[in-house]
């Protein structure tokens, strides 16, 4: 071999030594292991999902309020439809005429009817007392409160032996509180309530209230959870009585042997000032 071939040849085997010589070693992070490459993939798809729940719960909210919106301008677009038939309407009226109309006839059955104050004192002459009544024009049927009811039976007919139901604070002849009373069951009503349904007999009784003096359907019920021991119902009210709401007591305390004087039926009213709907 040429001494130029030799000195080349030795000059790039130095050169080759050289470079792998000075090469630098490969950086980065060492290689993973499973258990790692598996603990950071789980933490990677814990993040995407609180993510996404986050993105459903925002879309959620704005939905809500997409709903809420509509519902606003639906409703101020019904308000303006009404607003323009109003105005169109005021706008007809000022081309007609203003009448001057009469005076509306009373209606003559109203001053022949008795007008009573929610709350009065009825009179029981079979029975010898007088007690407090709450008037109602909700109820259809009057109710006495009653206890131990019992039916029997009497040439045939069906009939009731009871007690009037009276708490301590019900004001009546005390001397009547404790007697039996009987009377014929002339009908009986069902009752419907949220604990079930309940058959109550009905009795006539003859009632006095102020100049009212009738026979009145009363069912029989213990009423010693109410306030007042005797309802009136629309059946006893019609044709013959008004209610004024704003008022109790417009009529007198019937007198009874045995009752407290009509002075002190004053004292006795003035606890129902107050009073509250049954």
């Amino acid at each position: 071999m040429r001494p130029g071939v030799l000195w080349l040849v030795a000059g790039l085997s130095l050169s080759i030594a050289g470079c792998a010589a000075t090469q630098p070693e490969p950086s980065g992070p060492p290689p993973l292991s499973e258990a790692s490459f598996n603990s950071r993939i789980l933490e990677l798809e814990s993040q995407l999902m609180q993510q996404c729940d986050a993105r459903s719960e925002l879309q959620s909210r704005q939905l809500d309020e997409q709903q809420v919106l509509t519902a606003d301008v639906r409703e101020v677009g019904s308000l303006l439809r009404y607003l323009r038939q109003d105005v169109q309407q005021l706008e007809a009226r000022d081309d007609e005429p203003v009448i001057i109309r009469e005076e509306c006839e009373v209606d003559e059955s109203l001053t022949t009817k008795t007008l009573l104050g929610r709350s009065e004192w009825v009179g029981l002459p079979s029975m010898g007392t007088y007690l407090k009544a709450r008037v109602d024009s909700g109820a259809n049927t009057s109710s006495l409160s009653a206890s131990d009811i019992t039916r029997f039976e009497r040439d045939g007919e069906d009939w009731v032996r009871f007690k009037l139901a009276l708490n301590e604070d019900d004001i009546a002849v005390e001397a009547q509180r404790d007697e039996w009373i009987e009377a014929p069951i002339v009908r009986r009503v069902r009752i419907v309530q949220a604990s079930g349904e309940e058959s109550r007999p009905v009795i006539s009784l003859l009632m006095t209230l102020g100049p009212i003096r009738e026979n009145v359907d009363f069912t029989l019920n213990d009423r010693t959870h109410l306030d007042y021991p005797v309802l009136l119902g629309r059946r006893f009210l019609m044709d013959i009585a008004l209610i004024d709401v704003a008022d109790t007591f417009l009529h007198d305390r019937p007198e009874f042997p045995g009752g407290e004087s009509p002075d002190q039926a004053a004292e006795d009213e003035a606890v129902d000032e107050d009073d509250t709907e049954e």
